[in-house]
């Protein structure tokens, strides 16, 4: 709880991208993100919009008081899942309401197209994504009767994330620990993410979008389906439905962007994740993080 309330105690900018967000949805979610209650935040209806006010706050805060100007100052965005919506938004693709609406669709598409219980999702670390993938197909095979186990996530850093039905995913945990994972974490979600399981999501997110007002971005998007750069709204939009059913190719979109000449990458958001992920996947380049009020000054201090 509390995600966002300090920016925006703290700065216009915030509130009003809050209150652009409520109105689009019909909800107080950004009183839902402040003061809980926290099961109902972390429902993914809830969640996904929440996350990306979160950032888009951000973004609109270092404009307004650091004078960042994305079409001048970046040479890509890029966002890991549902990030890719702020990525776009921030860089002028999507409208701000426009794509809270559509992470509304997508996270009630996404918890409808698996009944709960039957996906799971862990986190195979100290695997290579080659290994981890070797796993994956084992404990689909051995599981049988056609289930899914697949690479969700390719995070870098011996960090990756499978997903499917629950019994492959078990046995993905138990069998990757054989193979010498350093440990093996069954994740704490509601459904299975970025696997084939999620179609019926894929499809509901690929009639949301047909109606969706897109624009080129001031600069390109990494699209973690293609881990490349993308400029054109209508190849942006069959990526964006591709995506709810294949991997998140993150290692590969950070180390395109740092072999492209990117030595500083800024994480805009609730969390540190993704810039902890910079240190091993591209350690000459450095990550760095804007959530609240007190990284403002890291930020000028380092950009």
């Amino acid at each position: 709880m509390g995600m966002g309330k300090a920016l925006a105690l703290a700065f216009p900018p915030a509130r009003a991208v809050f209150a652009e967000i409520d109105e689009a949805l019909g909800q107080q979610l950004s009183q839902l993100m402040f003061e809980g209650p926290q099961d109902e935040l972390t429902l993914t209806a809830n969640a996904q919009p929440a996350l990306f006010a979160a950032s888009l706050a951000v973004i609109r805060v270092l404009e307004s008081e650091s004078g960042l100007k994305l079409a001048r100052d970046a040479s890509f965005v890029a966002g890991h899942s549902l990030g890719e919506y702020s990525a776009l938004s921030a860089a002028g693709s999507l409208g701000i309401a426009q794509a809270a609406r559509l992470l509304r669709t997508r996270g009630r598409a996404m918890q409808e197209a698996v009944p709960v219980g039957e996906g799971a999702m862990a986190a195979l670390l100290g695997l290579d994504f080659e290994s981890a993938r070797a796993v994956a197909e084992k404990a689909a095979a051995e599981t049988g009767g056609g289930s899914v186990c697949e690479i969700a996530n390719d995070n870098g850093g011996g960090q990756v994330v499978v997903s499917g039905n629950a019994g492959a995913v078990h046995r993905a945990v138990a069998i990757a620990k054989q193979q010498g994972a350093r440990r093996s974490i069954l994740l704490p979600v509601s459904a299975p993410f970025h696997c084939s399981l999620m179609q019926p999501a894929a499809d509901a997110m690929a009639e949301a979008l047909a109606g969706a007002v897109m624009g080129p971005p001031c600069v390109p998007l990494i699209s973690n389906v293609l881990a490349a750069p993308v400029s054109d709204p209508g190849q942006i939009r069959k990526l964006l439905v591709a995506q709810v059913t294949q991997m998140v190719r993150w290692r590969e979109s950070i180390e395109f962007m740092a072999a492209s000449g990117v030595g500083l990458f800024l994480e805009c958001g609730a969390g540190k994740v993704l810039s902890g992920l910079i240190k091993r996947i591209a350690p000459p380049a450095k990550g760095i993080s804007v959530g609240g009020p007190e990284d403002l000054e890291i930020f000028r201090a380092t950009a």
